[in-house]
């Protein structure tokens, strides 16, 4: 199991319950109804290539998180008759097989609930599924927790990652795709060359140090045991069914309920974004086209920065934006990162060569993203509203605000409980003061 347990959910019991530790417990096999998931839209990709020969089941780790169920959709359904698709997942806060329902009773899909660090659970699906291919997208990936609880991170992408390689490698597999992240590259100064993939990797933050060394433990089985590797490196990836902590989701969710947008720091670090269908049709390519032994940047044209993504969004729900007094209506500027990175800067040549190149412009997929958001964004995991806050913290499927998980007794506050609360050193003080009793 994983450093950090998820509690135990009754999966009859409606998403988003608060328990008595003052938090939001969201449920991720909590199904939405008939009726709204008749309404929910199906996103694939593009692309549809000729089936390759030695691969027939497919392993996709993190099946029920953002970008592996579009991955898992497109390949279930533009590819019925030729891939076997398992969707694996450990179904933490951020997952929700909402993401992948529309595939249920399909006869290429399965789901299997598991962990990427439990070696028993990974020999176990490999085995039952005879797996001959794997895509990697499981992650602890939000870069704000790793900055609080950067254990998790390391357990999770550097020992998850070195888990499914070493079973893999006792197994017997014919491919395996492991998605990384562009952020291992580190910080990029503007006018600054684009990277390619043999640049130097310098991360400057625990996600991104998780991510790197994952890839080393990757790029030595691949050297020690010739184990058939790719390596994805991706700028980030927005679109419909991301769990809103990240930026663009917790944007849009913040600007429907008309509250203020949390901005880090002065908003001026930027991204290249690209939409998650185009990310989707440059994942398929890889995967049919690609080499083994090789790493691709999936590069995007559209650099944006923080700040513009507000105005973009503002614009989009009609919000005055035009003068810093309009823009202070709807944009609070919070304490930044322990460290942010300006900018990063990958090229994406390498990829092109293979054929793939971006769709979707920016603008695009944004409305295409705001559209999905405001049907959907408030029923499909539950109540999101504590991760709306500035800085959130989680633990396997429990959330709370930065500042009521401050306010939790440490090992040595817990006193006595009443009811089931949980009574602080601090708070038995100024109760006894007051001359209660507990």
């Amino acid at each position: 199991m994983s450093a950090v347990e998820s509690p135990e959910i009754d999966p009859t019991v409606p998403n988003g319950v608060k328990n008595r530790r003052n938090s939001t417990i969201l449920n991720p096999r909590s199904s939405l109804t008939a009726e709204l998931l008749k309404r929910a839209p199906v996103f694939l990709g593009s692309t549809n290539f000729e089936p390759l020969q030695d691969a027939k089941n497919i392993l996709v780790t993190g099946g029920a998180g953002f970008i592996a169920c579009w991955f898992v959709r497109h390949l279930v359904l533009t590819y019925p008759h030729n891939y076997n698709v398992i969707s694996f997942d450990k179904l933490d806060y951020c997952a929700s097989l909402n993401n992948t329902r529309v595939l249920d009773g399909r006869p290429n899909f399965a789901f299997e609930q598991g962990d990427i660090t439990s070696p028993n659970d990974v020999k176990r699906v490999l085995r039952k599924h005879n797996i001959d291919t794997i895509f990697h997208f499981a992650a602890q990936s939000h870069v704000d927790l790793s900055f609080g609880n950067s254990y998790q991170f390391t357990n999770t992408n550097v020992y998850g990652t070195h888990v499914l390689l070493e079973r893999a490698r006792q197994h017997g597999i014919n491919r395996f795709v492991h998605i990384s992240t562009d952020e291992v590259y580190g910080d990029v100064p503007i006018g600054a060359a684009n990277l390619s993939e043999t640049s130097l990797l310098t991360p400057t933050n625990p996600y991104a140090a998780s991510k790197a060394a994952a890839e080393m433990m990757v790029s030595a089985f691949r050297s020690s045991f010739k184990l058939p590797l790719i390596t994805v490196r991706s700028n980030n990836v927005y679109g419909p069914h991301q769990f809103p902590e990240k930026i663009i989701p917790k944007f849009i969710m913040l600007l429907q309920r008309r509250k203020q947008l949390l901005l880090h720091g002065d908003g001026s670090p930027t991204r290249r974004y690209v939409y998650a269908g185009d990310l989707v049709d440059a994942l398929d390519t890889i995967f049919h086209k690609g080499q083994i032994g090789q790493i691709y940047n999936i590069s995007s044209k559209d650099e944006i920065s923080n700040k513009s993504i507000c105005h973009k969004l503002l614009q989009i729900f009609n919000l005055p934006h035009s003068t810093e007094a309009e823009l202070e209506q709807w944009v609070q500027h919070t304490e930044d990162r322990p460290f942010n990175d300006q900018r990063y800067a990958t090229d994406g040549t390498k990829l092109a060569k293979l054929g793939w190149r971006q769709k979707t412009s920016f603008e695009e997929g944004l409305r295409i993203t705001v559209d999905w958001y405001r049907q959907f964004g408030e029923v499909w995991w539950g109540d999101i509203t504590r991760v709306l806050t500035a800085f959130p913290v989680v633990e396997g499927t429990e959330i709370w605000t930065k500042e009521e998980h401050e306010a939790l007794p440490s090992d040595e506050e817990v006193g006595p409980e009443e009811n089931g609360v949980v009574w602080t050193k601090k708070a038995l003080n100024c109760l006894q003061a007051s001359g209660g009793t507990v």
